[in-house]
């Protein structure tokens, strides 16, 4: 994937157009293709201390100057000849007097670490001098840090190659080392930092990061030198240095580390190509993969697999990671991360509620406001069934838990959450996905019985009947199915809206909300749904007409008074568009499920499908703003710019799964076997 040269001599597209690599603990490296931090969130290590939360801004960016016969030019002047991700991001710089350089920055997988490195080739007759300085900091990523609340204790080995950074305040240490050179202290500096995204979002936009000297390297007349630097992070000095020992910093080290995780990489795409040998995998598919793979991380707290929501600032998410699971690991037969990851949501149910999110400061509880999170978990389960077929898995590990889950729903538990005397649940306002609430205020407020929340009780309850049946467990499997069928019943008799042929969005006791809103996509797509051929038609007709945009569907159709179609400005303004009009990429995952199912997966109506819905998503917006990946929302005007995150689980997965289980047909292999249960 190489940048366009028009996009790299235009600032303003190169402050757009983003790069992320991650360490699979929660950890990345990021900046725009143009080496300008635009975020308080970009930084060449930011690393998560308790993975895959506590993630902290260490290593900003390294600034170099070059110095060649009476030239003196600082490469942060200069834009980038060329940016590539073949497949990590590499800067290509041609300099005056016959100089060229490279830059690749990688992260070894599993370590808080960042690795620089650098290739420089001197064509002409004097000796070239590189120093590069390293703007360290210390802060919280969603924080900025003044240059007045911290003070650094700075100390540097014998060898002139390695720099110890520990700051006063906060709990961290820095190791900087490089392959080659020497490292030239000077007396600390301050240097100010400013966000432009930051501002735009209403956000604290203004940063300071300390520089300690520089690394200083020397390339002779018609040589060619290669060296890195390695950012090492740790809770304290021993955690940083036992890391730092670990990947070793030779310079022949650092080449095997580098082929080492473009083998890890390739063997991502192997797996999933033999796993489908017969599928095309063209440039965009690869990338997805790999993008799907950076949302799979390490929870230090269960010891297993988590779910990052979006970076650069989401957590792991309930909701996000159980919806994300079958594309980001099912789908390409990653089946134990999947049982991992349904392990980690197991351990933290509380009153019968999987988490909404866990904060990024470990020492925080998790937070369990939510109403669906805990109902897509049946889900994930019944699909890792589908593709896995391990029952004796479920019913030692997470029967227990579905059985808790299901009696406090029954008996009521948290935020209002409860089974109706209709056999539908009840919950309040700020429970469904979508949550906006500046000022703690709802900007969508749901209360009472949420369309697709009821498809989810259902299909849990239909879950529950399979499993009990399955683990010969007549009487709850006869309870489980009685519980469904009463609310089939009061659901197509209350959120049936017969003047717009669709589905009601929420239900009170006092109020119908006909809203036309993507949420009734998600009752149509189920295994197990209430709707019939005829109304699940209507459905998916409604939304395609009024909710389709490129890259994915609308919350609101524009024709629809509180219709916002910019997501921009402040949090508050941002809030009233978030699910007000904007465009979602992970609803094209239901949706495609359900339209593909009506039309019984035919051929023609499989490339309509690709071609019309998914096609635009896979194949432009990889290049658009998170490079290679795809973002957490669009616009709801043309000409639909990326927003959000840069890179978003449910944006890639179920999108992803949606064209392999879809529009390949690629279905589960075990899909017959499990729902068979279902009629026993």
């Amino acid at each position: 994937m190489t940048v366009n040269p028009k996009i790299l001599s235009n600032v303003e597209s190169g402050l757009k157009t983003e790069w992320l690599v991650t360490n699979g603990l929660g950890g990345y490296a990021s900046s725009t293709v143009l080496g300008v931090n635009t975020r308080k969130y970009h930084g060449l290590l930011v690393a998560a201390l308790n993975p895959p939360v506590d993630r902290r801004v260490l290593l900003a960016k390294l600034d170099e100057v070059i110095l060649l016969g009476n030239l003196n030019l600082d490469l942060g002047a200069v834009s980038p000849d060329a940016f590539s991700l073949a497949p990590l991001p590499t800067y290509a710089y041609r300099l005056a007097r016959g100089l060229q350089l490279k830059k690749t920055i990688f992260m070894p997988h599993q370590k808080n670490a960042s690795i620089i490195f650098y290739e420089a080739m001197n064509s002409s007759r004097e000796k070239a001098k590189i120093s590069v300085s390293p703007l360290i900091n210390c802060r919280d990523f969603h924080s900025v840090i003044n240059r007045d609340q911290v003070q650094w204790d700075i100390k540097q080995s014998n060898s002139g190659r390695l720099v110890i950074a520990q700051p006063s305040a906060v709990s961290s240490t820095l190791v900087l080392s490089s392959t080659d050179g020497r490292f030239v202290a000077r007396h600390g500096e301050w240097v100010e930092a400013y966000y432009r995204d930051e501002a735009e979002r209403g956000e604290s936009s203004v940063d300071h990061n300390f520089k300690i000297g520089f690394f200083l390297f020397e390339v002779e007349p018609s040589e060619t030198k290669k060296f890195a630097i390695i950012a090492v992070a740790g809770r304290d000095e021993v955690e940083a240095e036992t890391t730092l020992q670990e990947i070793r910093i030779e310079s022949g080290r650092v080449d095997a580390l580098y082929e080492s995780e473009l083998e890890r990489r390739a063997d991502l795409l192997d797996d999933a190509q033999k796993r489908c040998p017969d599928v095309s995998y063209q440039d965009w598919l690869q990338w997805i993969i790999l993008a799907a793979d950076t949302f799979i991380v390490n929870r230090e707290s269960t010891r297993a697999k988590s779910v990052i929501a979006g970076y650069h600032w989401f957590a792991d998410w309930g909701r996000d990671s159980l919806i994300s699971l079958p594309g980001l690991t099912l789908v390409l037969g990653r089946f134990e991360d999947a049982k991992q990851v349904l392990l980690t949501f197991s351990q933290y149910c509380r009153n019968g509620l999987i988490p909404n999110n866990f904060p990024d400061n470990p020492q925080q509880t998790p937070v369990y406001n939510t109403v669906d999170a805990t109902l897509w978990y049946f889900n994930a389960i019944l699909q890792y069934l589908k593709y896995t077929g391990d029952l004796q898995f479920v019913q030692r590990a997470l029967w227990p838990t579905l059985q808790s889950i299901i009696d406090h729903h029954i008996h009521g538990t948290l935020f209002g959450i409860h089974v109706d005397a209709d056999g539908l649940l009840a919950h309040g306002a700020q429970l469904t996905w979508m949550d906006a609430a500046p000022e703690g205020k709802p900007v969508t407020p749901r209360e009472g019985k949420a369309v697709e929340v009821q498809a989810l009780w259902f299909n849990a309850l239909k879950t529950m009947q399979l499993l009990a049946t399955s683990f010969e467990q007549k009487n709850k499997a006869e309870l489980y199915e009685k519980m469904a069928e009463k609310a089939k019943s009061s659901f197509l008799e209350k959120f049936w809206n017969p003047q717009k042929s669709c589905l009601f969005d929420v239900i009170s006791d006092s109020h119908r909300d006909d809203s036309v809103r993507p949420n009734q996509v998600i009752a149509a797509s189920f295994d197990f749904t209430m709707l019939d051929k005829v109304k699940s038609e209507l459905v998916i007709e409604r939304v395609w007409r009024q909710l389709l945009a490129p890259f994915g569907l609308r919350t609101l159709p524009p024709g629809d008074s509180r219709y916002v179609g910019r997501y921009s400005g402040d949090r508050g303004r941002r809030d009233s568009a978030y699910h007000n009009g904007t465009v979602w990429p992970w609803l094209l995952g239901p949706f495609v499920t359900a339209f593909l199912r009506l039309r019984n997966y035919d051929d023609h109506w499989r490339d309509i499908a690709f071609e019309t819905f998914l096609k635009p998503l896979f194949t432009k917006e990889l290049y658009r703003a998170g490079l290679g990946s795809i973002s957490e929302i669009m616009d709801g005007d043309a000409p639909h710019e990326s927003e959000g995150c840069i890179a978003q689980a449910w944006s890639v997965a179920e999108p992803l799964r949606a064209y392999f289980e879809d529009v390949l047909l690629k279905r589960p292999p075990y899909e017959q076997e499990i729902l068979k249960y279902n009629t026993v």
